[in-house]
């Protein structure tokens, strides 16, 4: 009985077996403040890539348009010619965004006027709103209005119809059908985008000086002789040339930006709701950072007759 009773006390008294403790890592070498030397290289490394990383997107950003305006435009000249693509894309843009070009450069004309005439009337100089309207519309609204409305209509709806295509495989299914998609797809909507722009720029600078006179000669009573002659004298050829230059540009990009997010879209219909609402947006900075940098250029190109 005692042997037994030794035998039950030694094995209540052993141990129960687990794992073995982790060995601890060997310390990094001090620097002498107290920070180890791999930390602190790992923390300033870390912090140089976080600090340089929007610069990477914006710069990856910039590379991959150039790379589909360079693939679009190497289809210009190859055959096939797909004459009807080109039409229906300037019928889509154009055609499709004049009812709103339209409402938009009346109104801005009008209360360009109204707002004019009120500044200019307190000096007697109310017939010059005429030309101040004129010249601020040919130069910076009208193409910078359109640009904006075009990217809030046809830059949005190229980029849903291009990410629908890509997330559906139809592009992938114009690949497989020997159909390049840049030639049939984007290449159409640039070039569309570029003509139809200043045309429309054109058209919304005349229904703005049409709501600018309603505004200023029949409702405020200025006199309709002096308002164009300063009209006339103030708005010179070349600001409307210069309209039309900064419209095509802007034609460009906004039709460039709504091709690459589309065509680049990816998610289901999350990810082309996400890739029209950046076409907008994008295309609607840039048309405001472009219209300064193009301003001051242009100014210096085409200085005012007064400034020869």
């Amino acid at each position: 009985m005692s042997t037994h009773a030794d035998e039950e006390t030694t094995t209540e008294a052993a141990p129960h077996p687990g794992p073995a403790p982790a060995q601890k890592p060997a310390p990094a070498p001090d620097t002498g403040d107290g920070e180890p030397k791999e930390t602190i290289a790992q923390a300033v490394l870390v912090g140089v890539k976080d600090a340089g990383l929007p610069v990477f997107h914006f710069l990856d950003l910039i590379g991959g348009h150039l790379i589909m305006v360079g693939r679009a435009f190497a289809w210009l000249p190859r055959r096939p010619f797909r004459g009807r693509t080109y039409l229906e894309a300037m019928e889509y843009i154009g055609f499709g965004s004049l009812p709103i070009i339209l409402l938009v450069g009346a109104f801005t004309g009008a209360v360009m006027s109204l707002q004019s005439v009120n500044a200019f009337r307190q000096f007697g100089l109310e017939s010059f709103a005429g030309g101040t309207t004129g010249k601020a519309i040919a130069l910076e609204l009208g193409p910078v209005l359109t640009s904006l409305m075009l990217a809030g209509r046809a830059g949005a709806g190229i980029a849903t119809e291009l990410g629908t295509m890509r997330i559906t495989e139809q592009i992938d299914a114009l690949e497989s059908m020997a159909v390049n998609p840049h030639q049939y797809l984007i290449l159409p909507r640039i070039v569309g985008s570029s003509i139809v722009a200043p045309i429309l720029t054109l058209l919304f600078f005349v229904i703005g000086m049409g709501g600018a006179y309603i505004s200023a000669v029949i409702i405020m009573k200025v006199d309709q002789g002096q308002w164009i002659a300063n009209l006339r004298d103030i708005v010179e050829t070349q600001d409307v040339v210069q309209g039309f230059i900064k419209a095509i540009v802007f034609g460009f990009m906004v039709a460039l930006v709504g091709c690459y997010q589309g065509y680049h879209a990816t998610g289901g219909g999350r990810g082309v709701g996400i890739g029209t609402t950046r076409a907008v947006v994008i295309a609607s900075v840039a048309t405001l950072v472009l219209d300064y940098f193009m301003s001051d250029i242009l100014w210096t190109l085409m200085p005012p007759k007064r400034m020869q």
